[in-house]
């Protein structure tokens, strides 16, 4: 591992003297750069960072586990079936680059300015995409496909689907992307909450509906499959995680890995009490599907059709025909996906990257759970000094049902 950080006024008042600038001294401030340039991924959970050793690894995470409540003086024994997913580390990301002696004997403010700042800039967003990315695998949706949010409403949607699926009223996020924050934000300034207009007014939203709102332009735009055919029904009485359907657009009909479809009269509960919670479950497709000559297709879909013990996850299995929706938007449309969550929702880990021998200038360093290593050599072939500045990450969605997709 690197070297602990030294204070960022620290590096700067080393660097006045014209120092000849060394390979941590440029690591330490470009993670500083890249820290701060950080929103989605600054927000998840990193607790995992140091069980990672190179990339290709994978571990297991293990989720709570789920019990239910036994009526009388008789034990009953439940059966733990302890639920768990993965994360791997299959990112590795880089900005390759050259520069002189000279370069090495500016002011680390100037270096910043031409070298640090946009390498930083590029690899945060880079991390921050593929975060924002795993919206594909969250199954609650909310909001009106094609209306961007623009007023309290969207936020009470995103606030009310999660208190139904009892997600923990700390720490909740919502990251909104460019259009419906600035349209948030109109809505805001005509409020008579002076604490909440004012802020609106300079483009930064204030903590509303207990989440923290932030602006990412990375929030990612989600294309729904080329679906068609009139009166799609499920099978009656399926449970688990592939639903057979009918009565799709033979051979055409295409549902995409992230659409979300509902089932008539299959109803969403509260995870603790097992209540019905009024609204319909949202089922996210988990992998493209295409229906078949017949019309029929099977969905693989996330969370599974449970209908009892501590894992139930609907009111009750699809009756015979009931009828399937696609709710995340008209057939081929493409639509935003901003997204509210807490910070168990998904997971990111940064690995420090190895140092290789035979190179006069290399440097590792983390920062708050951010690690990053900057490579220099001659290359004997061209006469040139590249440099190249690498990041190593994984990302995964940890608990889908700690998230909520707003469309816009």
């Amino acid at each position: 591992m690197g070297q602990s950080c030294i204070p960022l006024w620290s590096v700067r008042q080393m660097a006045v003297t014209n120092t000849l600038l060394t390979p941590s001294l440029i690591t330490k401030e470009t993670l500083v750069i890249l820290e701060n340039n950080l929103v989605a991924a600054g927000k998840v959970n990193r607790q995992f960072e140091n069980q990672f050793v190179k990339i290709g690894d994978t571990i297991t995470v293990r989720k709570p586990n789920k019990f239910v409540v036994s009526d009388g003086a008789g034990l009953v024994i439940q059966n733990v079936t302890e639920p768990s997913t993965s994360i791997t580390i299959s990112n590795q990301k880089h900005v390759g680059f050259l520069f002189s002696e000279r370069e090495l004997t500016l002011i680390i403010e100037e270096f910043s300015e031409r070298y640090l700042k946009p390498i930083a800039a590029v690899l945060a967003n880079r991390i921050d995409f593929d975060v924002l990315g795993m919206y594909s695998s969250v199954n609650n949706s909310v909001g009106t496909p094609g209306t961007t949010p623009n007023n309290f409403s969207f936020l009470a949607a995103v606030g009310q689907r999660m208190d139904e699926g009892a997600v923990p009223q700390d720490g909740r996020v919502l990251i909104l992307n460019a259009a419906g924050n600035w349209a948030l934000a109109t809505a805001l300034t005509s409020l008579f909450v002076r604490s909440v207009a004012e802020p609106a007014l300079k483009g930064f939203l204030a903590a509303i509906a207990n989440f923290e709102i932030y602006q990412d332009q990375n929030i990612q735009m989600h294309t729904n499959g080329a679906y068609a055919g009139a009166g799609r029904t499920a099978s009656g009485g399926q449970t688990g995680s592939s639903i057979n359907t009918n009565n799709w657009t033979p051979t055409t009909s295409v549902l995409n890995a992230g659409d979300v479809i509902t089932f008539a009269g299959v109803f969403a509960i509260n995870p603790q009490n097992f209540a019905s919670t009024g609204a319909l479950q949202n089922f996210v497709v988990t992998s493209t599907v295409t229906a078949d000559g017949a019309g029929a297709m099977t969905i693989p879909i996330y969370p599974a059709i449970t209908t009892s013990g501590s894992y139930q996850t609907v009111s009750a299995a699809p009756i015979n025909a009931a009828a399937v929706t696609v709710i995340s938007g008209l057939a081929s449309s493409q639509l935003a996906q901003n997204l509210g969550f807490v910070r168990d929702a998904f997971g990111l880990v940064t690995v420090p990257k190895e140092l290789p021998d035979g190179v006069d200038f290399k440097a590792r360093e983390t920062y708050k759970n951010v690690s990053m290593r900057i490579i220099r050599a001659y290359d004997v072939n061209n006469d040139v000094m590249p440099c190249r500045v690498d990041i190593l990450y994984g990302v995964a969605c940890f608990y889908p049902e700690l998230a909520v997709r707003l469309s816009g």
